[in-house]
């Protein structure tokens, strides 16, 4: 098995598209207009309008509705990617702090409120 992506459900791919691509650096790839996928050497971000589960009917996913996921990315240096994106943010959770086991990061909100984590290691 193989892990291929997470998906976020939203009611604007557009908009969340062009946020990760300012986020990641990374145009993202458009096989739809429903659907988006921000691909890195690790795995595939995608993100899906409503349309793509509506088939799940009462059960699908509702945008806008995660309170329990952080979406990760490992970033060589947090506080230079936290200063180039800083106006591009609305939602500050946590400016660049090092945390209790020695990694650095950022927290911020995507415009569907998902969190967001920028990280790097302890050098070492």
């Amino acid at each position: 098995m193989e892990f291929a992506s997470i998906r976020i459900i939203t009611d604007d791919v557009d908009r969340l598209a062009r946020f990760y691509e300012t986020v990641t650096g990374t145009i993202a790839v458009r096989p739809a207009p429903v659907f988006a996928e921000v691909r890195t050497t690790a795995g595939v971000l995608a993100i899906g309008s409503t349309a793509t589960v509506a088939m799940l009917g009462d059960r699908a996913p509702k945008p806008g509705m995660n309170d329990s996921v952080i979406i990760e990315f490992l970033v060589e240096d947090v506080d230079a990617e936290f200063a180039r994106l800083r106006d591009a943010l609305d939602d500050v959770v946590l400016e660049p702090t090092t945390m209790p086991w020695g990694n650095r990061s950022t927290l911020f909100r995507d415009p569907d409120g998902n969190l967001v984590n920028l990280f790097s290691r302890p050098a070492g």
